[in-house]
């Protein structure tokens, strides 16, 4: 058996080209331009990086993307100030805030400063809340784990009535991530260092992500025969045949678990290019809802 590749850059195209067409027709519909800020604290040059990335995507999609870029001695209530100013913009649907702050900044105060129909990252503290309340859908899911979901869904992998389990309960991807695929019905089991034998556990899912941030960990004996294994981790290791002298790998012993499961994601590759996309999506969907709202 030779796992089906579930292809993040793939499928990351496809949704961009579904974004922009339903951006154009937003346009022409309603004369309304979906718009997302990107607030970054300081000048971290990875951050830097990232961020510039989504803004450039969104204005490939035909979005308004601002960028506020704040100095690293900023204070909390600036920063807040800053938020309500976006919150406060009509051009502005989404509002996402770089992480991780500056130490003498509050996360959770700040993320919390985003008004709720604008928080399309995922992370405000109602949204997260509400991920783990039955039958309470959050107004938008963190986009890493949605993205997870939106692979599974887009490659026909059945989530309900299967048996998930999450490597790791990190609050930025596993926890989300768990929440998601058990509101779609799956039975759920999450692991952590202390859970006795993580193989076993591994062996008995349909759905086994990996969100545990150690290179090639998961081996093809820890994953059930046909399972779909979906790989968020992004680790760099030393190569001396690689360009650069290193190469990213992700969770999993990949060719070792590409020849027992019947999905498995690449990395790079996989999970990664996801993100932004569906960042794209949650930012088109702010600007539907607030005509509606309107």
């Amino acid at each position: 058996m030779t796992a089906e590749l579930l292809d993040g850059r793939a499928t990351s195209a496809r949704i961009r080209e579904e974004v922009t067409a339903a951006v154009e027709q937003l346009k022409a519909e309603h004369g309304v331009v979906p718009g997302l800020a990107t607030v970054l604290v300081g000048a971290d040059p990875a951050s830097k990086s990232y961020v510039g990335m989504k803004e450039k995507q969104c204005e490939r999609a035909g979005m308004h993307a601002v960028g506020v870029h704040l100095p690293e001695e900023i204070g909390q209530a600036d920063l807040l100030a800053e938020l309500a100013k976006l919150n406060a913009d009509p051009q502005i649907h989404g509002i996402l805030l770089q992480l991780p702050l500056p130490e003498q900044l509050d996360e959770d105060e700040a993320l919390a400063g985003i008004a709720l129909e604008k928080d399309v990252d995922g992370f405000h503290p109602v949204n997260i809340a509400r991920l783990t309340l039955q039958g309470v859908e959050p107004t938008f899911a963190p986009c890493m784990p949605l993205g997870c979901v939106e692979l599974l869904d887009r490659y026909g992998v059945d989530i309900e009535g299967r048996e998930a389990v999450v490597l790791g309960p990190s609050n930025i991807v596993g926890l989300p991530t768990a929440m998601l695929l058990l509101h779609r019905g799956a039975t759920l089991t999450i692991c952590h260092p202390h859970t006795q034998d993580l193989p076993g556990a591994s062996r008995r899912a349909d759905i086994l992500v990996a969100a545990i941030d150690e290179p090639g960990m998961v081996k093809g004996d820890w994953v059930k025969p046909g399972a779909a294994v979906i790989d968020v981790g992004w680790s760099r290791v030393k190569d001396g045949t690689a360009e650069g002298g290193y190469r990213v790998v992700g969770n999993v012993d990949f060719e070792a678990v590409q020849a027992v499961a019947g999905h498995v994601t690449p990395v790079p590759g996989g999970t990664g290019p996801m993100t932004i996309a569906v960042l794209l999506q949650n930012t088109l969907l702010a600007a539907q809802r607030s005509i509606s709202c309107g």
